[in-house]
């Protein structure tokens, strides 16, 4: 009878552990963003390189200040796809981060697929460096559905790795 009561003292203390890992990563530290209605969804235009409100509407997302990675957001644009590719910078590489499952509509698994090869969709440039090696970017489909998130940049990708930081990244606050 000794050895059940000492395995519950180790056992019950790594669930009750895991449990609370779990809940904190998936629900704890995600906060809704409240939209502002006019300037939500913004993407850098080729001529002026200034960001650009577009079209949107039914705007949804979430972020966390525990990483700046962890913005997810949802939003649909009546927007031409080819317009917006012929107006707006291109952002080369990008792939959608995974939200939590009870954010439904941003699903990055079947976002890459429509990504993958450009056909159905592509992503756009928001803001450059919204924190130190963070760049904001935005995907759009041709079906009008529109999805933002967090994109480490090449900047981001050294500091993080810990290899010197090139003079063309900006001086880190």
């Amino acid at each position: 009878m000794n050895g059940k009561v000492i395995v519950a003292f180790l056992v019950l203390p790594a669930l009750l552990a895991g449990a609370a890992l779990y809940y904190l990563q998936i629900f704890s530290f995600y906060e809704e963003v409240i939209p502002n209605g006019t300037t939500d969804v913004a993407i850098v235009e080729k001529k002026t390189e200034l960001p650009e409100v577009i079209d949107y509407s039914n705007f949804h997302a979430i972020t966390s200040e525990s990483s700046p990675i962890r913005y997810r957001a949802c939003f649909e644009t009546s927007e031409d796809l080819n317009d917006l590719r012929n107006r707006f910078l291109v952002y080369e590489g990008a792939e959608p981060k995974i939200a939590p499952y009870w954010f439904e509509c941003f699903n990055a698994k079947d976002l890459g697929f429509s990504l993958a090869d450009g056909a159905k969709g592509e992503v756009f440039l928001s803001k450059k460096n919204i924190m130190y090696g963070v760049d904001r970017v935005v995907a759009i489909l041709d079906n009008g559905k529109g999805y933002i998130w967090h994109e480490i940049n090449d900047c981001g990708d050294k500091l993080y790795d810990g290899s010197p930081v090139s003079n063309e990244c900006p001086k880190r606050d």
